[in-house]
């Protein structure tokens, strides 16, 4: 067993895992944060896309371990105190970026990242390019892309950029 503590979503967690529990299984089962999604084990689809220190990993394939000492964002964790939802996720909503919703936490992850890697003007073959790791098998990727762009606008306008 090995001790972790990390910052989770603004919060201290101190926990003794396993070494080889992978840090979805460590969100999922130990602090019950469900909305990070195990879609393939092998970092293909981006499911489980998170936040290890402000940039966006996938936590199927990172060790618990390895988030120790460092801040964790999840899903849960996007929006600031008090507000609904993040400016990305209000657009996915507004602009039905999502069907069934299984990707729909990855992808939103990996568009917060996006903005804060590549700005808040984002084309839409940009998004495209940067949404290669991210697989959604219930759309055709068009409303999620207008999701993103919209997302990174509405950023652009908050304290959340």
């Amino acid at each position: 067993m090995a001790k972790i503590s990390m910052i989770v979503n603004g919060n201290a967690v101190n926990a003794n895992v396993d070494s080889r529990t992978l840090l979805v299984q460590f969100l999922r089962e130990n602090l019950r944060l469900t909305g990070t999604h195990v879609g393939c084990d092998t970092s293909q689809c981006g499911a489980c896309v998170v936040h290890l220190d402000g940039k966006a990993v996938k936590s199927c394939t990172t060790l618990a371990v390895m988030a120790d000492g460092h801040e964790v964002r999840t899903i849960e964790g996007l929006a600031a105190d008090g507000a609904p939802l993040h400016p990305m996720q209000e657009a996915f909503r507004e602009h039905h970026g999502l069907q069934c919703g299984f990707c729909t936490p990855g992808m939103i992850m990996t568009a917060v990242d996006m903005v804060h890697r590549k700005g808040h003007d984002l084309s839409d073959q940009v998004i495209r390019d940067e949404l290669e790791g991210n697989l959604c098998r219930c759309t055709g990727y068009q409303n999620i892309v207008q999701s993103i762009a919209a997302g990174a606008r509405a950023m652009a306008k908050s304290d959340l950029a």
